[in-house]
């Protein structure tokens, strides 16, 4: 081995040591760790027009009890599209997936489910992964 080749080698050996100490120092990767985020769930409603109203009222009712009641449950909003007010958005934050499922199952939530069956023309859920979630404090 010429001495270029032993100082090449060195050089790798030292930088794996050093990289190998510097994971072990780090801990396992980001990817292995369970990281806790909130959860977060958006509903696109299609609402029956002629039911709007009382649609609104319904949502209203439940979000307020919702946000009041239950401890995962961090912030809940609804919109409706200003061109199309029969078209309506939900965006949902919950401390995890457990909160979220434990809300699916309140009487209250069930209750909104019940009373807006007939109202609701067409649902889609989706979940979503935070990428930055920013309030005002009032």
């Amino acid at each position: 081995m010429t001495r270029f080749d032993a100082d090449e080698l060195n050089r790798k050996q030292v930088l794996a040591l050093g990289g190998s100490a510097l994971a072990l120092a780090l801990g396992p990767p980001a990817r292995a760790q369970a990281t806790q985020h909130p959860y977060v769930h958006l509903a696109e409603l299609e609402i029956d027009p002629a039911r709007l109203e009382a649609f609104k009222a319904a949502i209203i009712e439940g979000m307020a009890t919702a946000v009041r009641v239950e401890p995962g449950c961090l912030m809940l909003h609804a919109v409706s599209l200003q061109a199309d007010p029969s078209q309506v958005r939900v965006f949902e934050v919950y401390t995890d997936e457990a909160a979220y499922r434990t809300h699916r199952e309140t009487p209250h939530f069930r209750k909104f489910l019940e009373a807006t069956k007939d109202m609701v023309r067409s649902r889609k859920l989706i979940d979503a992964v935070p990428i930055q979630l920013n309030a005002k404090s009032n």
